[in-house]
């Protein structure tokens, strides 16, 4: 089980940490020398990293809350709701990358539920 974790664990930070790279590196670096194009081609494919990060945390954290025995955890519930949600508006922002509400929508459910999955890792 232990390495089912790490994975899922990798997977988490490949999420939230390109997030973070992206909105505290790239497109600061970006506005001051802009290339839409080129910005438009990293956050589409971290988009689609992203896709496969979820379909990663999605079949590692399945195994993960059947062992620890979470399925009747309301943290675990709420956290999963975000998870669709997350991916959803995900799945929009690849079409419509021009909508800066959904990358905080985004940014802010990915907070959420790395808080909520340390709460239910060690709760």
């Amino acid at each position: 089980m232990q390495a089912v974790r790490w994975i899922h664990l990798i997977a988490m930070a490949f999420f939230v940490g390109g997030q973070i790279f992206l909105a505290g590196i790239v497109v600061p670096v970006e506005r001051k020398n802009p290339d839409r194009d080129r910005l438009r081609k990293m956050a589409r494919r971290f988009g689609y990293g992203t896709l496969l990060a979820i379909a990663v945390l999605i079949a590692t954290g399945i195994p993960i809350a059947g062992y620890y025995h979470r399925w009747g955890d309301g943290e675990l519930h709420v956290k999963l709701a975000l998870v669709v949600a997350v991916g959803l508006l995900v799945l929009r922002h690849i079409r419509r990358p021009e909508s800066h509400a959904e990358e905080g929508l985004i940014f802010l459910g990915s907070l959420a539920i790395v808080w909520l999955g340390v709460a239910i890792a060690h709760g």
